[in-house]
C-alpha cells in the first residue's frame, strides 16, 4: 500500500523525550495510530527532511549504513546526549534518492557522515522506539526558496508512487518557531500562532476542493499560495526565519501538491489536517502554570 507523506512537529530540542510534551508526544503516536495506512503497515524505510539540516548546493543525502547521533541542541540534562537511535541507514535507497534529484536537476552527493540530528531522533523515537526501520536524511537548500525546495520534494514522487519501496517520507520542523516567543509568550505572539496556522489549513485544505488546473486558475494555485507565505497573518512573528515550516512544504511537493495536472486518478492528491491546536490555545500570558511550549498553535499534516 502507497504510504503518505507526513508533517510532524517535532517539539523543543529533547523536550518531548523527557516528557515535557506531552502533546507533542501524543501528536506523534497518533500517526501511527490514526494517519498512517489503515492496515497499519510499517513503511520498509524511512526519509526524514528535518529542519535542523540546510546546505548550499549540492544538496546532501545521508549514505552511511551506521549513521551516527547528532545532539545539535545544548543547556539540556546530561542524560539527553546519552540517547541512542540505532537505526540503520540505506545506501541503497540513497543512491536512488541521489539519481531522482539529478535527474529532476539538482546538484546532490552522498554524505556518509552526517548523523541522525534531534529532527529525526526525536520524533522516530516515539515513533519507532525499534529502531529497525532504515533511514535516509536529505537536506534542505539554505536559501529556503520555496520553489527549489518544493522541487526537492516533487523529485522524491516515484519512490512513494512505487508500491514496492513503501517508503514514508517524514517533514520534521515546527509551524510556530519563534525561539524569543517560545521562552516569552505574549497575547500578540499566540494571536500570531493561530492566525497563520488557521491561514496554513485553510490554504492547504482548500487543495482538496479544487479538482482541476481552472479551479486552481481561479483562485490561485497552491505553489502561488505557499511560495507567498509570508504575506499571511502572523507569518513574520510565527516564523522570523521558515527552517521550520521548509519541511512542510517539502513533503506536500512529494505528494504532489505541485503537480500541474490533476485530472488523473494517478496525480490526486488528499491533504488532511492531523494536528490542531488553532481551536483550543488559549491567549493568556506567561505564568508559572503554563506548560512549556504550549501556549502557541500547531498544525499537522499528511499527504495521501
Amino acid at each position: 500500500m502507497k504510504l503518505p507523506t507526513i508533517f510532524v512537529n517535532h517539539g523543543g530540542g529533547p523536550l518531548p523525550l523527557l516528557g515535557k510534551q506531552p502533546d507533542i508526544v501524543q501528536h506523534m503516536k497518533d500517526i501511527l495510530t490514526h494517519h498512517l495506512s489503515p492496515t497499519n503497515e510499517r513503511p520498509k524505510s524511512i526519509i526524514v527532511i528535518s529542519a535542523h539540516w540546510e546546505t548550499s548546493l549540492p544538496i546532501q543525502i545521508t549514505s552511511s549504513p551506521h549513521p551516527t547521533m547528532y545532539y545539535d541542541y545544548n543547556g539540556f540534562p546530561a542524560e539527553t546526549y546519552q540517547y541512542k537511535y540505532n537505526a540503520p541507514g540505506s545506501p541503497k535507497l540513497a543512491s536512488k534518492v541521489q539519481h531522482l534529484l539529478q535527474n529532476n536537476g539538482i546538484d546532490c552527493e552522498l554524505n556518509e557522515t552526517r548523523g541522525y540530528d534531534h529532527g529525526v531522533f526525536v520524533p522516530l523515537m516515539i515513533m519507532y522506539p525499534e529502531a529497525n526501520i532504515p533511514i535516509v536524511c536529505i537536506s534542505m537548500h539554505s536559501s529556503l526558496d520555496v520553489e527549489l525546495n518544493m522541487k526537492i520534494g516533487s523529485s522524491l514522487a516515484p519512490l512513494r508512487e512505487d508500491e514496492n519501496e513503501q517508503v514514508l517520507i517524514v517533514g520534521s520542523g515546527y509551524t510556530f518557531h519563534n525561539l524569543n516567543a517560545f521562552f516569552n509568550p505574549t497575547k500578540e505572539t499566540i494571536c500570531a500562532s493561530v492566525e497563520f496556522n488557521t491561514w496554513l489549513k485553510e490554504t492547504l485544505l482548500s487543495y482538496n476542493k479544487n479538482d482541476n488546473k481552472e479551479d486552481d486558475e481561479k483562485e490561485g494555485s497552491i505553489m502561488e499560495k505557499l511560495k507567498k507565505w509570508k504575506l499571511a497573518p502572523g507569518a513574520n512573528l510565527c516564523h522570523p526565519r521558515e527552517e521550520h515550516l521548509m519541511p512542510l512544504f517539502i513533503v506536500a511537493a512529494a505528494a504532489g501538491i505541485d503537480c500541474e495536472d490533476r485530472t488523473t486518478t494517478a496525480t490526486k492528491t488528499t491533504v488532511k489536517l492531523i494536528y490542531n491546536t488553532t481551536t483550543t490555545v488559549k491567549e493568556k500570558d506567561s505564568d508559572a502554570s503554563r506548560s512549556f511550549l504550549s501556549d502557541h498553535a500547531l498544525t499537522g499534516y499528511s499527504f495521501w
